[in-house]
């Protein structure tokens, strides 16, 4: 008859699981170390260092493109305010050269008025001078005339301006005053008037004819073939 020691189970499943332990211990430095002599791991160190420094270089070109993107809006924004402001510029001087014509047009009408202010010598009292007159279309007629009055020490002048048109109408004689009938004129030198006569439908202007009247005596006449 054999004598055995008994251990009990809880000795028995601590020694059987330091067993196990070691055992697997001893298989992962057996794994690691297999690793080392491959080279597997140096190989993908190496190649994690290599993608960091190429997402740190993306990094950085990136943080270029945003200035130079940053940059180029910049440029393209003030080009945008040069264009406007030269747009802006280039409009103002339209319209003053426009308005510089248009001055340049009045002062050459004016000029013609003024240049038959001077009064022919020994010519003095009420004038009619620089009847005008322009046919802007079949149905309109432009109309400017000059009254003045020569010599030194004048008095003052009341009286009206009488406008005449005559021509034909449908092969006929016509004429016919300004709608509105005389015109009041009062000066003491020179004074001008101007204004638009609405042709009636078929008729032909062939003259037109202006009276500076006192009442109802003719001071100054002046007709003016078309």
């Amino acid at each position: 008859m054999a004598i055995r020691s008994a251990l009990p189970w809880p000795f028995r499943w601590a020694l059987l699981a330091i067993v196990l332990g070691f055992c697997a211990a001893i298989a992962l430095w057996a794994f690691e170390f297999g690793k080392d002599i491959a080279g597997l791991d140096i190989g993908s160190k190496d190649e994690l260092m290599q993608l960091r420094a190429h997402v740190v270089a993306l990094g950085a070109d990136i943080v270029t493109l945003k200035a130079e993107r940053d940059a180029a809006q910049s440029i393209a924004n003030t080009a945008d305010a040069l264009v406007t402001a030269e747009k802006a510029a280039q409009e103002k001087l339209v319209a003053q050269v426009k308005q510089l014509e248009a001055d340049n047009r009045t002062l050459r009408d004016d000029l013609g008025f003024f240049e038959k202010l001077i009064p022919s010598s020994g010519n003095e009292g009420v004038a009619l001078r620089g009847l005008q007159a322009e046919v802007l279309s079949p149905t309109a007629l432009k109309w400017q005339a000059l009254v003045l009055q020569a010599g030194r020490n004048t008095q003052e002048f009341a009286g009206q301006l009488e406008i005449t048109l005559a021509g034909t109408l449908n092969g006929r004689p016509w004429s016919a005053p300004l709608p509105g009938g005389t015109l009041p004129v009062k000066l003491k030198q020179y004074g001008r008037f101007e204004g638009e006569f609405q042709i009636p439908p078929q008729v032909v202007v062939k003259s037109i004819t202006a009276r500076v009247l006192d009442g109802t005596t003719v001071r100054a006449t002046q007709t003016l073939k078309l």
